[in-house]
């Protein structure tokens, strides 16, 4: 009888436990739903205009049909062709290579063809896909294959080399599209997907969980870089550069970037630029054609245990300001050198990268509030952003910027190096300038526009401005380049510059 009774009670124990387990994750579910719904409508971030995002997904939701199913369309391939000019000799030098070159011979160009593959995202149904600048850097043609084979020519928007970003375009209507979510709202651990073309596998989706946040991979070569990557496991392998990166909801997260690896394949960690950036960036390219940067303008690094010795620092973990520009936003705002910063608009920075994510949401002219920790006081500054030409305009590509190249006059021990008397170095190159259409490379020595030789960029910029300004109406602006580039091979570029 006992026996009985303690069996009954045990079973009772059983039903009521599971009664309360059942209630208290139907709570739970039904909150949290209501918490994650909603429209992604931050005011501090200049978001996309023309997508749209409503999160429904449950942060516990690990089912990944649904967002593979709601991604796989909106992923595309991305084909670019360029054209490579090799240098062939032939026959000797004529009077005026003899003079600038010296006795090399003429030579006649060769074209080849280079083939590249990468990813794409569409985020807007009437063809605007975001990749990254590495995909279509110096393409000649770039041609996008959909997930039902359709296949298009695509128009170069923009790029910003700085967060490895693009835009490009494509004449179609009604595409299937990525609605943009919040990089933000990531967590370590949280379930994320990456969708894109590896080795030209169409479609392709790998699952992983997010590592790590605001990972600086130390890219040095990029000018004013910016690094905050979502650190994932999902495999990542060679064309799944500019794919997406969605979380369970099916929402972009991210755009896929690069690898860590010594093979050059997946070997455990693939990195994304987060949406908050890759946003910003595209908006600024649909309407400027080109990146509006904002700068702090302070010099630093992250607080380390050593620094907090050295500097005697009354905190452990922020950013420290080793110098500030001379009439930057941060100087004039009254940060000072040594200061340690802490926030900003309230968000904690920790690290250099952190920062970097932050100021990269905003335009010149936009104003922030800075948190300091200045020898153990807390102290908050509003700093008005400016522009990399230090000012608070919005800045619009237009005159000699439509080249698309930074210069560099060089010193006669330099010449001699070069081997030729006068002439300007091409110090660096955007892909979408006409420099880097024409098929010119970096550390290409111009010697020679339209007949007339050039040893400054004061010259490059007179002989674009009298090309431009003076020509009749039946007249193509183009200019004729000659010059020669670091192993000695001389070539000619003839550079459009209607297009």
């Amino acid at each position: 009888m006992k026996t009985k009774q303690a069996f009954m009670l045990f079973g009772a124990m059983v039903v009521v436990s599971g009664l309360t387990a059942f209630g208290t994750v139907k709570y739970m579910s039904e909150n949290m739903m209501n918490e994650t719904e909603g429209v992604f409508t931050d005011p501090n971030v200049h978001n996309v205009g023309f997508v749209h995002a409503v999160s429904t997904a449950s942060v516990t939701d690990n089912d990944f049909t649904r967002a593979a199913e709601m991604t796989v369309n909106a992923v595309v391939g991305i084909h670019n062709t360029q054209q490579i000019q090799q240098m062939q000799s032939f026959g000797t030098g004529d009077p005026f290579f003899d003079f600038f070159f010296g006795n090399r011979g003429n030579q006649q160009r060769q074209p080849k063809a280079r083939e590249g593959y990468g990813s794409g995202v569409i985020i807007s149904s009437d063809g605007y896909i975001v990749t990254n600048n590495h995909v279509i850097d110096n393409a000649d043609e770039l041609k996008v294959t959909l997930n039902d084979g359709r296949e298009f020519v695509a128009n170069l928007i923009g790029t910003d080399p700085s967060t490895d970003i693009a835009l490009i375009k494509i004449d179609a209507k009604d595409l299937p599209t990525v609605a943009f979510g919040r990089s933000d709202d990531l967590k370590i651990g949280e379930w994320v997907l990456a969708v894109g073309n590896p080795f030209m596998l169409n479609s392709t989706v790998t699952a992983g969980i997010v590592s790590a946040k605001a990972r600086s991979l130390n890219m040095g070569s990029r000018q004013l870089g910016i690094e905050s990557f979502i650190q994932t496991d999902a495999a990542v392998n060679p064309g799944n550069s500019g794919g997406a990166l969605v979380n369970t909801a099916g929402e972009l997260v991210g755009i896929n970037t690069a690898i860590y690896s010594e093979t050059g394949n997946y070997a455990g960690y693939s990195f994304a630029v987060p949406s908050s950036i890759v946003s910003k960036v595209v908006t600024d390219l649909k309407q400027y054609g080109t990146v509006q940067r904002a700068l702090l303008g302070i010099m630093g690094g992250n607080v380390t245990a050593q620094l907090v010795e050295k500097e005697e620092l009354k905190v452990n973990e922020g950013v420290y300001v080793s110098e500030v520009t001379k009439d930057g936003a941060a100087e004039l705002a009254g940060i000072k050198s040594k200061d340690v910063i802490t926030d900003i608009n309230k968000v904690n920075v920790k690290t250099m990268a952190q920062l970097q994510e932050q100021i990269a949401r905003f335009r010149p002219g936009d104003k922030i509030q800075v948190t300091v920790n200045r020898d153990g006081k807390v102290l908050n500054f509003t700093a008005t952003l400016k522009n990399t030409q230090g000012n608070t305009d919005v800045i619009q590509k237009k005159g000699i910027d439509m080249l698309g190249a930074t210069f560099q006059n060089l010193t006669p021990q330099e010449l001699m190096k070069y081997g030729v008397r006068r002439g300007v170095m091409v110090k660096s190159l955007e892909s979408n300038g006409a420099f880097a259409k024409s098929g010119m490379k970096e550390k290409f020595v111009i010697v020679k526009i339209n007949d007339a030789v050039v040893s400054s960029e004061k010259e490059i910029e007179a002989a674009y401005h009298a090309l431009t300004s003076n020509r009749g109406a039946d007249q193509e602006p183009v200019m004729f380049i000659v010059g020669v580039y670091p192993n000695g091979k001389t070539a000619y570029y003839a550079v459009d510059l209607s297009k």
